[in-house]
């Protein structure tokens, strides 16, 4: 049997701009672990993990299928963007509502807009990986999507070490603690994380 071809972003875009609804949930659906990995780190950063980070980007599918007519991306890396942006806005509204700010703050929603950006360049295959594996070289696809898809792939405890590493910025000492392990198990855990994902993404060790 023939396998599937992965879906091109940018032929589900123009189709879900032609009017196709089932285009439209395709196409968002190849963002649920990006969005959920940059969601993830602001609610632990913001909210100490009051609200789930899968509901909070559930909600951004939401607003993106009901906005879409006013979305101008031709390519992933701008609707990439257009999703941040939608994601910044629900997190503004979240931090808003557990401060108990009745106002809406373009300042706080300016700045968590930046700050996903940050922590979506920190998803980077060079950083994490050494080195871009040849076939995400090739792709026009967004490496920081890429690399979301290949960390959920990852067993719980090797995920939790690197984004909390490499996207929420933390020392050793801090993941040691976050995870209520040693230090020493902290970075061997690391070390064997990146082996991994190495692996799946098709680098050489």
């Amino acid at each position: 049997m023939k396998q599937e071809d992965p879906p091109d972003p940018e032929n589900l875009l123009s189709l879900a701009r032609g009017g196709g609804g089932p285009a439209l949930g395709r196409l968002l659906e190849l963002y649920r672990n990006y969005l959920t990995l940059l969601a993830r780190a602001q609610i632990g950063r913001r909210l100490q993990g009051k609200v789930d980070a899968s509901d909070l980007v559930q909600e951004t599918f939401l607003a993106a299928h009901r906005d879409f007519g006013s979305c101008r991306a031709t390519t992933e890396k701008e609707l990439v963007s257009w999703l941040r942006q939608i994601l910044a806005a629900n997190l503004t509204d979240l931090v808003r509502r557990y401060c108990g700010a009745k106002r809406r703050d373009v300042r706080l929603e300016r700045q968590l807009a930046d700050e996903l950006d940050e922590s979506s360049r920190g998803l980077n295959l060079e950083a994490m990986a050494r080195q871009s594996s040849p076939s995400a070289q090739a792709s026009r696809r967004e490496q920081a999507v890429l690399l979301a898809d290949a960390l959920e792939s990852l067993p719980a405890d090797y995920r939790e070490a690197i984004v909390l590493r490499h996207l929420e910025g933390l020392s050793f000492l801090e993941v040691a603690r976050r995870m209520d392990r040693s230090r020493d198990a902290v970075e061997k855990l690391w070390v064997r994380a990146l082996a991994r994902l190495r692996r799946v993404l098709g680098v050489p060790l």
